[in-house]
Order: C-alpha cells, then structure tokens, then sequence
C-alpha cells in the first residue's frame, strides 16, 4: 500500500483522495538546533538513533566562533563510560572559524543513554546534552482541534497532519465517536512520512460537543494518543424577506411574506429579487422548490435555483421570474425554503396578474351614405388602445379583392395611443354594400364595425341604406322577417298582417302575447359571433339567407401554368324573394368568378365557376372573392314602399390558395415568429374556451398558411387558411370545449407555403375543471383546552386547488352555533390560492367537544347551500375546562422612584391549569401622603403595563413589564386586577366581566433633596455670627426651596449641562434668593464660608454649582459674540480674576451622607460683585443663587445691610409688655462708624395712630465698632390687626443713608386663638449641634446655636455646651466675650476662660436673666480660642521685647567722627535733630551724640476679626525699629443665644404649662435701685414711659405736671384718703404674702429697696436684727416682766419656739429662695461636670447592696 502510494501518481478524485488522505515522504530531518553561548555556536543536544549493540558509531560536534575576537576555551570529558571523546586540550578559534569534535557512543545494552559534555570559558560554563535513545513508534498530531460551527444535519471538516517521528513504519487506526469521523480511518506511515486527516463532524442535534478521539499505533506494541475534538452544532433559522415591504402580524402559519409582482403584461417575463436571510450563526443549507401541486399545468413562477447555502448571518438573493400568459388570469404560487433535516419550513407567497391589450373602436359602423358609379369615398376610422400593453391589430378584409380598404388593415397598437384608419369605399356595382369586418386582437376578443354605403348609376338608383336599417334588420332578422322581400313586407303590412312597432321595426300581430313583449335583438359576445358563423362551427346564431360553397379552396400545385382548373362555386339562396348575387371584379388577380352578377329565384341555388390564371412560375398565390347578394327588388328605391322593409344585402368571401412550384424546386422557406399558449384557459365543464395566437411574418416574401381541421377535430380555428404579406402578421383564435376534468393534449399542424415539409406542430392543452378544496389536516381541527366562558382562536387553511376562482359558504348547525363560529364564513379564492380562517371556540362547560362544520364550495358567489351540491366536512374537536391566574408574588415593593422617572419590574404571572387564559389587566392607583385627595385624584395612573392583554398558555407562566413612572413626592400604591376575556357574543357581551385581585404593587415618588445643614465663616467673614451669616445666605430660604417638588420649568435640563449660547445663560428656575458674603476692606482676607450639605432624601443626589461659564457651549472664535455690554463684562471680569470660588463645585451624595463646600469672595478691587450662580441637583431642582460682595476702601465708613426691609416678629393687639426687638447692622470697613436714625417718619405713623408709639426707637443713634455687629432696638407696638409699614432712613456719619422699610403685624389673639402664641421663637431649621469646623480650627463647640425659648421676665434659664479641642497633640486656651456690654449684663457664662488639655472637653454653664423688660433676646456669644503653645511663644517673644525695650532706653551709640565742627542743618536731616533746632549752645553738643532708634509699638485701628492687612515697613525704617511682637490670632466660635422673655401675667396666660419650671423672684420696683440708692438710669433711658416723656414738647410737660400737683395736692388735703390709708394698714394678711409676718413688711419693703448680696454670709445679719425687733416687740406686749421671769421653766420651751418660729420665716425669705436655687443649680452642675469627666455615670444601673442582717444587742467592754 505504502509502495503503491509512493509509486503512484497523485489521484485527481477528490473522494479518493479524501478517503486515502495524503502522505509525503521527509526528505530530511528537521536541522539541529543551536545555541550560542559568548560567541561559541554549538548544538544544544546531540542524539544518536538506529544504533546496535557491540558497534560503535560517531557522531561530530562543532564548534563555531561567531564573535569578533579570539575565542578561547577548555572542555571535560563526559562522565560515562558509555560517550568517549579525544583527551581534552584547551582549544582556541580564531573569528569564523569552527572546530569539529568527534565524540563514539559505544553501547553495551538495549536503553536510553543520557550524558552532557562541559565546556569552560573565562566567562563561565555550558554543556551539550547527549541522548541515545532506541528505535520506538512515534506520531505527532495536534492535541485539540477546534471544528467551526455547524449547523445541524449539515457537515463541517477540518484537516490536520500526522506525522511518523518514530524511526520505523508505523500503522494507525482511529476510533472517533459519533458524530465525528475522522478521513482515513486508519494507514500506514513510514518513517518520517506524515498524512493529512480529515475531520468530519455531522451533528443530528443542536449541542457542545466535545469528545475524545484515540489513535492507536505501532507494531508488536499498539500504543495509543488521544486528540480532543471540540465543536458546537446549533439549528438554522431562515426568513424570507421581500425588499420594501413592512412584515405584517397575524400571518398565517410558516408564512413569513407575500412577493407582489403586480399586474405584468401578457407574454412579458418580469424579475424580482427576494432575500433568504440566515438569522443564525451557522451556514444554513437548504432546498428552494415550489409547492407540490399536480394539478398545475402551467407555472406562471420560475427561478433556478433549488439549492443553496446561506452564510451565517447573511442572506441569498433569490430571484423569481413571472411570465403570465393568460390576460385576467391571476396567478398564485407558493415558494418553500426548506432547511437540511427539514427542521422549518418558510412559505413565501407569489401573486401576479396579468394584464392585456385593452383596444376599443371609436364607432361601430362606418357609413359612406351614397356615391355614383366610378367614384371614391373615404371615412375615417378611431381605434384606441387604453393599456399600456401594445396590441396586434388585423382586420379580417382583403383590400384588393373588396369594395372597402383600409390604409392600415394590420399592425401594432401602441399602449395608451389612438390610430386614425383611412377606410375608402371603391363601389364596382350600382347596389347597396354592407359588410360587417370582424378585427381581430391578440389577447383580446375581437370587435366588429360595419360599413356599408350605396352606389347609384344614372340608370338604377336604389335605396340608400342607412345605420336605422342595420338596426331594424337585426331585429326583423331575431322576428323572422328578413326571409321575406320587401315587397311582400309591404303587401302584408298593407294587408294589416304586419305592424311597427315603437322604434318602428316590423313584427307579425299573431306573434305579440298580451303578457310578454316581442322579441328583440341582443348583442352576442364578439368570440360566439365570430365562431357561431354556420362556416367554421356547425352551429350559427341565425339561419344563413344566402350560402356559398365552398368557403376555401387550395387549387395545390397548378403546373404547367395553362392547365389550371377551375373551382365550381354554389350559391344558394334561402330566402322567399329573387336574390342577385354581384361579384366584386378583382383586377389585377389571379382569381375570377364567372359569371360577375346572377339572379337566383327563391330557394334556389346556381353555379358559378373560380377561375386560377397564373402568370409566374414558383410563386404562391392567394386571394379573398367578395360578393353581395340582395333582393332584385332593391334596384330601384321607387320599388320600396315602407322604408323598413329595406334589407341590407349579404356579403359573401371565399379564401383561395395555389402555387406554382415545380416538383423539384423547393418552397421559399418561412421566416415567422408564433406565439401560441401552451394551455387554453381553464373552463368548466360544458364551456367553451378560447386563445389567440399571433403568426408574424418576417421575411421579404408573401407566407401562406393553412391548418388541417381534420388532425384535431376538437379545437376549431379560425380562420384556419390564409395568407400573410411580407412584414404583416396573422391572429388566429382558438376554441375547444373540454369533456374531461383531466389534461388533453391537443396537436394542430400548421403547414406554410402550401409545402408539407414546412409543417409546425402546435401544442395545447385544455381541461375542465371540477370543483376541488384542499382541507388542512385531513379536515381535522384541534382546539387546546380552552376555559369556560373565553374563546380559543385556531387558524385553519383551506386552498382552492383549481385554476378558476371559487366561492365558498361554511354552515354550522344551529346548535353548534353557540360554541363555534368562522371568519371569514364565505368569500372567494382566486386559483391556487390558500386563505387562512379563524375559527374561533367558545365552550359553555367542562366538557369534551366533537362538532361539525360544513363547507360548501361552487363557482357562482355565493354557491347555493344544498346537499346535492359540492361540500366536505370538518371535524373539530376541544375540551371545555376552568382556569385561574394568580400572581408569583402577591406584593411588589419597589422602593423609592425619582419623580419623573421610570422604574420597572417584571410581573410574573402563573397559570396552573390546563388550559390557555386569555386575561385583561386592570390597574386601580392609590396615593397617600401629604396631599389634597380631590386634587391627586385626577393624575393619570403612574403605572404603565407593557401590554394589558394577553394570553397564558396552559402550565405556564407570562412576564407582564411594569413600569412606574410617578408625578408626585408621595406613596403610590397600585392594586392590579385581571379578568378572563369573554368573547363578543351578545349573550355574554351583555354580561359584566367580574375583576380578581391579582397583586399589589407600592412604590415612593422621591427627589434627589439636600439641605444645608450648617454653615459657618472664616477669613474676612469670621466675625460673623453664625445667625446673621444664615440671614444673608439666606439659607432657611434656600432649605425652603430644596425641599419643594421641583417645578417643570427646573427639569428642562435634568443633569447639568452646557446649554447656552450666550456668556448670561437664560433663567429657567422661578427659585431666585441672594447669597451675600458681607463686606470687608480692600487687600482683606477673602470672606470664606463652609457649607455642610446633607443629602437628606433616600436617594443619591448630584449637585452642581454651575458660574456662568460652566453652562455656556464652546462655540467657535467666529461665532462668539464680540460686543458685550456692561453687565457681561462684569461677570467676565469676576469669573476671570476668580473673585468667587465654590470647591468642590460638583459632587455626589448617597443617602445619609455629608460633604462640606466651601465658597469664598476675594476683596481684590473695589465696588460690589454680583454673579448669578446656578445651584443644579440632578433631576431636581435650579436655584439661581446671586452671589453678592462688597469691597470698600481702607478709610471708608460703610454699613453692610443685609436687606433693605426688615419684618418684626408679630405682636398681638393690646398687649401690655410688647417685646423689645433688634435691628442689625454689621460693619464691613476698616473704622468705626457712627449711626443715626431719622424719627420723622415714625412720628408720623404715631400721630396717624392717635399718638400711639406704634413703632419706637429705642437706640436711635449709636457706634459700631470694625468688623461687628451693632444694634438697633425697637419696641413694635400695633393697634389693630393689619400690617404697618414704615421708611426709616438710616443715616451713617461720613458715608451715606439707606432707607430701610420697617414691616410690623398686628394680630388679634382672640381672633387666632391657640395658632398665633409664642412658642416659635427661632427657626428650628437652625438648630443643632456644631458639624462643620474651619481650617486650622483647635477646639469646636458641642452647639452653636441655643434657643432657650419664651421664659419668663426676671427669671434664671441656665443651659450647658461642652467645648472640645479637637487637637490630640495642643492643649487649647479659651476666653467668652459679649458682642456689647448689654448683653454681658442679662448674660453670665462660667467658666469665662480656661484651658482645655488635648483631646479633652471643657463643661461651659450658660445663665440668661432677662433684665426687667421684655425682650427677644438674640446674643452673640464668641469663644476666642489660642493654642496654648502659641501663647507660651508670644509671653516669650514679649519678655524678649521688653528686655530689648529696656536695653535700648539706657545704650545709645556715638556716629559722630568730628565732634568739634559745627553741622549746618540740613534740609534733609532726621526728625531726631528736628527736635533740638531752637536749643541753646550748650544743648547743640549734646546733639552730637545720637541716641538708639526708639522701640515702637504701632498702634493700629481695631480690624475686623480675621483681617490680614498691616502695614508694611520700608527696609531702611525697619532696620532701626524692632516691632512689637503681634498676638496670635485666635479662632473665634459663635454661640447664638436666642431666648423671648415675657411679663408673668402673659407666661401664664400663654405658657401655664411651663410655669412651674421656674422660680419667680419677689417682684421688684420699677426702677432698679442700687446699694447706694441710685436708680438705673439706662433702664429708665429704655422704658417706653420715659422715651415718651423725653420727646414730648414743653407744652405737653407743662400740662402733665400742672395736672399731676392738683391731683397730688388734693390727696393731701382730702381726710378720707388719709383713713382708707390707715384701714389699709390694718386690714388681715393676704394669703399671696406668703403669710409673712406684719411686723417684717416695713424691713422686707427696705430689703426690697436694695439688692440683696448672693452670699450666704450676707444673710445671718439681717436675721439677728429680725430677731432683735422681735424681741422689743413681745416685751412691749408683754403685761409684766415679773410673770415673765417667774416663769423660767418655760423659757427653753419658748426658745424652741421661737428658732421654729425663725426657721419658717427663713424659708419664706426671698433671700433664703434664692439661696436654696444657687445651691440646686450648683450641685446639678457639679454633677455635670463629674459626668462629663467620667466620674459619675448618670446611664448606670443602680446597684442594690444586700446589707448582713444586724447582729443581737450585746453589752460590749470598752478596749483598754
């Protein structure tokens, strides 16, 4: 095998050569490899094979220098026996030169040899390996080979190599599992021969195959290797696709499109293309091929393929002719594209029609009226072709033998063009003419026109006939009349015999029923009346009047050209009168009739003879003989008595044909084109059917043809014998009438040239057909399981298998109407055409069903429904059964949805029966919340279903899409009901479908919201409390805003984006508030503020701080705008040089989290900046964020106004105490400032209120220091309930005055009720503890805000908050300061300073003590923080400064170098001599000796805190001056203190539940009095009564004093007051007097006249001295001292007495009170502050110690 392989030439078969694969012989083995080791080239290993025992074989090594140099090297032996080489010597190689070392193997047993020769360099050592090994099998092939995909039932292959490495023949043998095979299965290999294998895989299923194949090999030992095959088979999926036409649903079946060729002209082959697309990843094969139909005779449908393979994901274009022959036929056809294995099949549907010529004659009948002998007449004739189609015209008229000619008898009727046709009327006989010329159309019935005219001679002149007596004739001839002459007519309508009619045609009395009309003449169809002649047919529509015998003559072959016969011709008469028959001369012809003219007595016949007269030898003769027969009484119009009796004559034609070709000269060969049908078009039973065939003529010669009507009885044609000019053409048509329903085969010889040789054989089929319907199934039809009260749709497919349209009508028992119903129930189905039909089955119990339905079919529309007719059966079985749905998951929860944005779910719903559901949801929406319920009431349902409506197949389960979309920030809540759909039956339509809950399904409507948790200042801004700082970032108003539903307009971008065009990008967002960064000087630190943000919601939020820059699009240099105005320019000018910053300016917050933000202002140049800044959260809200700052000058004085209105708190009308309320200002320069507020306005508002101080200035002028905060109280006083408003100019000494509006409500508190009270004091938006801190920040405040509330006047509140230093390695120092002395007097803090150790915290007691009048309280409190390191750095730099101070007063230091000359002063000299120019002589040596430069210390203007502006030193000044050192700057914490004081009647009118919270001190007087008996002269300056006394006139003063002295004076002098006086005095205690003694009020009404010390030491003696008085006053009482001495036993019990006595009196001591809360206060203090170290633990669980048991009463002895 192996020889004959080798020795054989390579087979050209690719089968053989895949079975016996391929082997090569190596030719050499691959070379050795090498490596080169520092320049030396030497193989890696050296290997002998084939070796035997007891020889010794040699193998060389060499060595090779491939380096530059000289190459030095040694070698060892190697270490076996077994390799020997020659005795090592070192060894030098000069560049490119090589060494050959010869090394024996000399073995002494059969295996392997391993060893390895060592060669050293000075570089280092390498060693070649040496290898024996015995001869043994070896293969090598691929360990895996990957096989492409592959569809299933096809084949897929792939090759790879198999090589013998061994050293002798091997022989191989596979073993693959199915479904690979491996191509040779087995072989045998030489010795380094090697063979290509196929690989075939051939997959039945769709699978991952990976299989192992085995190779076993070698002789006496099989060995074996294995190779992993891997491939993947998946299944095909083919579409067909139709370009340019939109896939429609709902088709039928494996119906995938329907290929429309449109209405394509007869005998016209049109191509279209079709896609076949492989939607898969596997090369698809498949088989094309039409629709099995036997009954198709003819295929309209071609294309050429039948085979194919689609690409994996590509397509094959497949091309379809269509090429109809019948005109009106529709065609239909179906094209199966069949995958290999059959797994699928794809139907495409082929429709056409065919469309022909549609040619129409202007006018039926030419009339050429009458003209004389010898003359011509010529009419014009219209004939129109309306189609595009062109037409083949012929007139059925020989021009040269016939008294009509047309210019054009044959020709090409273009489509949708008109031809005028000249007709001329060349009368040879003073007779009437008439003749009806039949033109014939391929493809197209034929029409008929008449022509006729008269011809008067100057000796007869008959009638003239005109178009009334052709109408007449038709209906005399349908009447029987026409056999008749006109004279007798005229006879027996004298006679009364015959009448006219209403169109005055004649008809027989005896003839005319009185119940039915006479008969009248119908048109028959052009094809009847033109095969129905008596001539070509046996059968005529009327009997002939005069015949001619025979109509066509063939003379044959007349040679010798003298000895022609002639042709005998009958003529016979059939009608009642004397005829004459006049025949037309053809001159010119080789055809005469003799004689021309003859009269024929009634029913008579006579003979005529044809004569043939050739003139030319080998030529074909042919003509037409036309001649008229009509009544001899016609000659003569006066023989014509009634006009309509005149009869038209009668034309009689007669074809002839001859040749003259000699026996052995051949016929002139035809050249002609024929288009015949292959099949006449399909009839039924018992009908005629008709074709057209077109003969043209191509050639240069005359063609005569003939048909033999006796080869093929049972097709006529006609006309059957002819002849054709050169370039004209011939229609013939064709008619059968099909006995049999099956094909007959119809063969007509068409002989030409009168030569048989030139015979063609036309071939046609017919066939009736019967009516036959394809039923699907074997008209079976199936219904799943369909549930009780639904319907179950089914298509099922009937086909028309006929080639005519078919009309069908299904009936289903009435009792079966219920259940069963069909659409369509009748139509019609065009030939070869399959319709789909739903039916559709409705069961009413759970039952079992087998029902009946009948399809009758016929080819009438409707057919008639009746048992006799054609009908079949279809049977139809289904179950009835019950079904419910539920839902997999009863509750759906999806969360939290951003409104506006959709969030889905898949709803799973279950059918567990056995039956298919088809359901309808219905989803009812619920929405909770915070809303109005009449307006969430009309939202659209936020829940959105994929579909609605479905169908659920038995055991199984549909995913239903939802998707949640809500509008609102609310709870929405979706219930989701289904109901079973019930069919459109009126019974059941009427019925109300009941819903089932299915599910539940909630989601929240949530926006990205943050908030603005705190805020605080730095820089420039540091001095700003953190209160003011909310009011001019006005951040409860931005809270406000961020936590509102975001309004349209704010979505129209949902994420920040570059959006416009212009530098001021457009506002969108109605949201608009100022973020006012204050005021500082120029060159100060920028003004920070840190804002902590707080994503608050339950959903992340991006946010975004977009600077107009950030939302404007890069636009091109050319389109930028070059003019801009101011405004533009200014926020250019801010946005370059960066004046305001945010970082970070964007950012993301998850839930829950926090991130500070930062925003600055630089004071770089002077004047006030404003940009808008756009505040952007992603899919929420746009807030236009006006960024203000001012810079001012160094010296300027400037008053920064947060607003130009300001609003009181709300003050109810007739309140007693109205509060004192504040007004801030804050001054942003670098001086103090000094204010004034003009009173003009408010004493308008007072005198317009009956002078009631609506609105009084308490500090109506004043002084704000740089960098603070100053105050303005107000007293808002209403009168009513409305709103006041007042201008208040404001007036700053040096700068300039701002009118500022003053807005007060007066509400009426009875009106309001419990709604307006005064238990909001501040905005809890506030509220809470420190969070953010500020770079470089030691300690933090636990609060920064403390809101103490209402509280009532002259009352303690005492609050706590920790301060901690935040720092682990600095110890910070801490000092409390008021922002003015007001408030240090209601405020006390302790400790007010301290330090606090690393890490620790600091406990700060904070005690408010409203002074007397009510006020709100909104106090400032500043914590100035050092680290103590850098306090301990400035002691020292200041003790160093001091030393150097008094160093420098006692050192000076002589410059002078000539002491005697005398200085001239110079006008540059310093300031230091300046001081001594008006000095005696003396003075002036004193001069000479200059003193060192004094230390100074530059004072500077107090700066606002944080100010970083000093000034600087010139290098000459600071040289000889030493600075003071400067204090560090410490870090400045804010603690608002905000509290509401209220008198006590009105806290407990208000507040009565709070009452007993506090203790109330002994009322005082009016005026605080102090221990020297002043009167608190600031205190009077504020109350209202004194402010108004200060601003009356002297007027009023002098009235109210003149008033006051009488009333006084009066009391005086009246005696009356002076005793209700002493019975005032008199009158029992008060139980309010906390039952004091009488004898104490005049000492506790001086207690109360002076302040009462809060040490205890102060009180023991006021006590003594009580005790004293006590005293004197029971001995004043007492009746005797004796009784009182003699009763010295009862002194100790009076004593006790007398201390219980003190005792109680004590305890109702106010002194005694306050002295009892200083010790509560301080203990619960002390507590607190052993908690806040540690301590004590105030959570601890109390511990219950179980004490022993007390021992026995024992009498114990003192120890010694």
């Amino acid at each position: 095998m192996l020889a004959q392989e080798q020795g054989e030439p390579p087979s050209t078969d690719p089968i053989r050569k895949r079975c016996c694969g391929c082997v090569r012989k190596q030719t050499s083995r691959k070379a050795k490899k090498k490596g080169t080791f520092w320049g030396i080239e030497v193989a890696e290993t050296l290997q002998w094979r084939g070796w035997e025992l007891g020889k010794e074989i040699i193998k060389y090594l060499v060595l090779k220098n491939v380096h530059e140099k000289t190459q030095k090297l040694s070698y060892r032996c190697p270490s076996t026996r077994f390799f020997i080489t020659v005795f090592p010597q070192p060894i030098v190689l000069s560049p490119g030169m090589s060494l050959t070392l010869p090394i024996i193997f000399r073995p002494t047993e059969k295996r392997d040899y391993k060893d390895s020769i060592c060669f050293q360099k000075a570089e280092g050592e390498f060693s070649v390996a040496l290898h024996a090994v015995l001869p043994r099998p070896c293969l090598s092939f691929p360990t895996a080979v990957q096989l492409p995909l592959c569809a299933v039932h096809n084949t897929v292959e792939t090759t790879f190599t198999v090589r013998n490495v061994g050293d002798f023949i091997t022989v191989f043998a596979w073993e693959t599992p199915s479904p690979f095979c491996m191509i040779p299965e087995h072989g045998v290999l030489g010795a380094g021969a090697e063979c290509v294998i196929t690989v075939l895989f051939q997959p039945k299923v769709a699978a991952v195959c990976n299989v192992i194949a085995t190779c076993w090999f070698g002789a006496e030992e099989k060995q074996k290797r294995t190779m992993q095959l891997r491939a993947q088979a998946k299944y095909p999926y083919l579409q067909v696709n139709v370009p340019g036409e939109q896939h429609k649903g709902g088709q039928l079946g494996m119906l995938q499109g329907v290929l429309c060729f449109g209405s394509v002209p007869v005998g016209t082959r049109v191509e279209k293309c079709v896609e076949i697309l492989n939607m898969s990843e596997v090369d698809a094969p498949c088989m094309i091929e039409r629709a099995k139909d036997p009954l198709l005779l003819d295929h309209a449908f071609s294309f050429n393929v039948s085979h194919a393979v689609v690409p994996a994901k590509g397509k094959l274009a497949l091309s379809i002719q269509f090429q109809p022959q019948a005109v009106g036929e529709l065609c239909t056809d179906y094209l199966t594209v069949t995958p290999t294995g059959c797994l699928q099949q794809t139907v495409l549907k082929m429709v056409g029609s065919c469309k022909g010529p549609l040619v129409s004659l202007h006018q039926s009948s030419v009339d050429f009226d009458w003209i004389n002998l010898g003359e011509s007449s010529v009419q014009m004739l219209k004939i129109s072709n309306v189609s595009d189609v062109p037409a083949y015209y012929q007139f059925d008229i020989d021009g040269r033998g016939s008294v009509f000619s047309l210019d054009h008898p044959c020709g090409v009727l273009k489509g949708t063009t008109t031809l005028v046709l000249k007709v001329t009327f060349r009368p040879a006989h003073p007779i009437s003419y008439h003749r009806r010329v039949v033109c014939l159309i391929h493809h197209q019935e034929p029409l008929y026109v008449d022509f006729f005219g008269t011809c008067h001679s100057d000796t007869t002149k008959p009638a003239i006939l005109q178009a009334r007596h052709l109408s007449w004739y038709r209906t005399n001839t349908v009447r029987g009349l026409t056999f008749y002459p006109p004279d007798i007519l005229s006879a027996m309508l004298r006679d009364g015999k015959l009448q006219m009619d209403e169109k005055r045609a004649l008809m027989l009395l005896p003839e005319i029923p009185a119940d039915k009309p006479c008969k009248e003449y119908a048109e028959a169809s052009s094809m009847t009346e033109y095969f129905y002649d008596g001539v070509s047919s046996d059968l005529a529509l009327f009997p002939p009047h005069v015949s001619v015998s025979p109509r066509e003559h063939d003379f044959g072959c007349c040679v010798p050209l003298c000895k022609a016969e002639s042709l005998p011709l009958c003529v016979s008469n059939h009608t009642k009168g004397m005829i004459t028959v006049a025949w037309t001369p053809s001159h010119g012809s080789a055809f005469q009739v003799t004689p021309e003219s003859c009269d024929i007595p009634p029913l008579k016949s006579s003979a005529f003879r044809v004569l043939f007269q050739p003139t030319h030898l080998n030529s074909l003769y042919a003509a037409e003989l036309e001649g008229f027969a009509f009544y001899k009484v016609l000659r003569q119009y006066s023989n014509i008595e009634e006009d309509a009796t005149i009869c038209p004559p009668w034309c009689l034609t007669i074809r002839l044909r001859a040749h003259t070709y000699e026996a052995k000269r051949e016929h002139f060969i035809p050249q002609y084109l024929l288009d015949v049908p292959k099949t006449f078009p399909p009839v039924t039973l018992d009908m005629d059917t008709y074709c057209s065939a077109l003969l043209s003529n191509t050639g240069t010669s005359m063609m005569t043809f003939s048909v033999n009507k006796d080869a093929c009885p049972s097709v006529l044609v006609k006309p059957h014998s002819g002849h054709i000019m050169p370039g004209g053409h011939q229609i013939f048509f064709l008619s059968t009438h099909p006995v049999k329903t099956v094909s007959q085969q119809h063969i007509l010889p068409l002989q030409l040239n009168s030569c048989p040789g030139y015979t063609k054989e036309i071939v046609l089929r017919s066939c009736a057909e019967s009516l036959l319907l394809l039923l699907e199934g074997d008209g079976n039809l199936y219904f799943k399981p369909v549930c009780i009260g639904t319907s179950s749709t089914q298509r099922y497919t009937i086909k028309n298998c006929t080639r005519l349209p078919m009309a069908f009508t299904w009936k289903i028992h009435f009792s079966d109407s219920k259940l069963l119903s069909v659409k369509p129930a009748a139509g019609l189905l065009q030939p070869y055409e399959a319709m789909a039909q739903a039916w559709t089955f409705t069961p009413d119990k759970v039952t079992k069903y087998l029902l009946q339905a009948t399809v009758f079919v016929g080819w009438e529309s409707p057919p008639l429904v009746s048992p006799q007719n054609v009908h079949y059966t279809l049977r139809i079985i289904g179950e009835g059964a019950m079904g419910t749905i539920r839902a997999q998951k009863e509750h759906l929860d999806l969360g939290n949805v951003l409104v506006g944005n959709l969030k889905g779910c898949s709803l799973v719903l279950m059918n567990d029966g056995i039956c298919s559901l088809e359901y309808t949801l219905s989803v009812e929406q619920q929405i909770t919340g915070l809303c109005d319920p009449e307006e969430v009431c009309s939202d659209p349902t936020a829940l959105e279903l994929e579909h609605s409506r479905g169908t659920i197949p038995a055991r199984s389960k549909a995913f239903v899409q939802v998707t949640v979309r809500p509008a609102r920030r609310l709870h929405y809540t979706w219930s989701i009901s289904y109901a079973i759909c019930t069919p459109a039956a009126p019974d059941l339509a009427s019925t109300k479908v009941e819903q089932q809950p299915l599910c539940c399904i909630e989601a929240t409507g949530v926006h990205p919201t943050f908030y603005i948790a705190d805020a605080c200042s730095a820089g420039s801004a540091s001095s700003i409390s953190r209160l003011h700082l909310w009011r001019l970032l006005s951040l409860d108003t931005l809270n406000e805003y961020l936590q509102r539903d975001p309004a349209p307009s704010e979505l129209i971008c949902k994420v920040p984006t570059r959006h416009s065009t212009c530098l001021i990008p457009p506002i969108h967002t109605p949201l608009l508030l100022d973020f006012n960064f204050g005021a500082a000087p120029i060159g100060s630190e920028p003004a920070l503020v840190m804002l902590l943000l707080v994503n608050n919601g339950v959903v992340p939020v991006e946010w975004a701080f977009l600077f107009p820059y950030d939302q404007k699009m890069d636009l091109e240099h050319w389109a930028e705008d070059a003019d801009l105005n101011p405004q533009e320019l200014h926020q250019m000018k801010i946005q370059d040089n960066q004046l305001f910053s945010v970082s970070p300016k964007s950012g993301k917050l998850l839930p829950g989290q926090e991130e500070t933000v930062q925003l600055s202002h630089r004071h770089d140049f002077v004047g006030t900046d404003h940009l808008p800044v756009l505040l952007k959260a992603s899919y929420g809200h746009e807030i236009l964020l006006n960024f203000r700052g001012v810079t001012v000058e160094r010296e300027q004085r400037y008053v920064h106004f947060a607003s130009s209105k300001h609003l009181f708190i709300p003050i109810a009308v007739g309140t007693s105490h109205p509060p004192v309320q504040t007004y801030e200002l804050y001054n942003g320069g670098s001086v103090p400032v000094m204010f004034e507020v003009q009173l003009d306005s408010i004493e308008r508002v007072q005198k317009d209120n009956y002078q009631h101080p609506v609105f009084l200035c308490l500090t109506p002028r004043g002084e704000i220091a740089p960098g603070t905060i100053g105050h303005i109280e107000w007293i808002f006083s209403p009168l009513e309930a409305r709103t006041y408003l007042v201008d208040v100019p404001i007036h700053i000494l040096g700068g300039d005055s701002v009118l500022i509006t003053f807005q007060g409500e007066g509400y009426d508190l009875k009106a309001s009720g419990e709604s307006a009270t005064f238990r909001e004091v501040l905005s809890p938006s506030v509220l809470g503890s420190t969070r953010l801190t500020v770079p470089g920040q030691a300690a933090s405040l636990s609060h920064n805000r403390i809101c103490i509330g209402n509280i009532p006047d002259c009352t303690r509140a005492s609050r706590l908050v920790f301060l901690n230093n935040i720092s682990e390695s600095k110890a910070a120092v801490f000092t409390w300061r008021t922002g003015n002395v007001k408030d240090s007097e209601v405020l006390r803090i302790a400790p007010e300073q301290g330090v606090v150790q690393p890490g620790g915290s600091t406990l700060c007691f904070i005690t408010l003590q409203p002074s007397g009048n009510v006020s709100f309280y909104s106090i400032d409190l500043v914590c100035e923080v050092y680290t103590q390191e850098s306090l301990i750095q400035y002691e020292r730099d200041m003790q160093e400064w001091e030393r150097e101070k008094e160093r420098q007063a006692v050192e000076f230091t002589i410059t002078e170098q000539d002491l005697r000359a005398e200085k001239k002063p110079r006008p540059g000299r310093s300031s230091d001599f300046a001081e001594t120019e008006d000095l005696c002589e003396p003075s002036a040596v004193v001069r000479k000796f200059k003193t060192l430069p004094p230390i100074k210390n530059h004072p500077t203007a107090r700066q606002p805190a944080g100010h970083t502006w000093r000034r600087l030193l010139s290098d000459k000044e600071a040289s000889h001056v030493w600075v003071k050192p400067e204090p560090p700057r410490p870090i400045l914490l804010h603690l608002d203190v905000t509290a509401r004081s209220h008198s006590t009647e009105d806290f407990f009118s208000n507040f009565s539940s709070e009452f007993p919270k506090y203790f109330l001190p002994c009322p005082l007087t009016h005026q605080m009095l102090f221990v020297d008996g002043s009167v608190d002269r600031d205190r009077m300056e504020r109350d209202p009564k004194w402010l108004s006394l200060a601003t009356a006139s002297k007027e009023e003063l002098q009235i109210v004093t003149d008033v006051l002295t009488g009333v006084i004076r009066g009391l005086l002098e009246n005696t009356q007051f002076h005793d209700a006086v002493k019975r005032s005095l008199q009158e029992p205690i008060p139980y309010f007097s906390q039952f004091q003694h009488e004898k104490s009020a005049k000492t506790q009404q001086r207690e109360q006249c002076s302040t009462v010390p809060s040490r205890l030491s102060a009180y023991p003696d006021l006590f003594n001295k009580e005790d004293g008085e006590r005293k004197e006053m029971r001995q004043e009482s007492s009746p005797s001292n004796d009784f009182l001495g003699s009763c010295e036993g009862l002194s100790e019990v009076f004593h006790h007495e007398q201390l219980k006595e003190q005792k109680a009196m004590m305890k109702r001591h106010p002194a005694f009170r306050s002295l009892v809360e200083m010790v509560l206060e301080n203990t619960l203090q002390n507590i607190l502050v052993e908690a806040s170290r540690g301590e004590v633990v105030l959570t601890a669980r109390p511990r219950v110690i179980a004490l022993p048991p007390a021992p026995s009463k024992r009498i114990t002895s003192p120890a010694p």
